[in-house]
């Protein structure tokens, strides 16, 4: 059980370092530049971040949590995976790909896009956070 845990804890702590990189560095700097060149760059970075290792973190870090609550019998888990299921992959699903989408076909301008798919992100940063820190209560609640 100590192995998955572990493993959950790096999934959690993996996906809410990537969401928190976007929003304190990639999108502030990508709004340095022409809103076009920020919209190519961006349509660059969504195409190459849907890589299996993206799909790994992405996927592995809710289904592990949950796992993890029915091995261990935690409610931790549970929440773990509940918050991180709403708060990243719902609101990935829902709000920030269809806008990557909508950039991607020339239908929402960087003006639109950016201070949004960035506030939802920071969304999904603070419930990936509370994930890891879910995790973590978790794994020192362990016997």
């Amino acid at each position: 059980m100590l192995a998955l845990a572990l493993i959950t804890l790096v999934l959690h702590g993996a996906l809410t370092g990537l969401f928190y990189a976007f929003s304190m560095s990639v999108m502030p700097g990508l709004n340095t530049l022409d809103p076009a060149r920020a919209e190519e760059a961006m349509r660059g970075i969504n195409r190459k971040i849907l890589n299996p290792w993206l799909y790994l973190v992405f996927l592995g870090s809710p289904v592990a949590a949950l796992v993890a609550g029915f091995v261990a019998s935690s409610v931790w888990f549970f929440a773990a995976a509940a918050v991180n299921f709403v708060g990243s992959f719902l609101v990935t699903m829902v709000i920030n790909v269809p806008m990557n989408n909508a950039v991607d076909a020339g239908t929402m301008s960087w003006k639109e896009y950016s201070p949004r798919w960035t506030a939802f992100n920071t969304l999904r940063t603070v419930a990936c956070a509370a994930g890891l820190v879910l995790v973590g209560i978790g794994l020192t609640a362990l016997q």
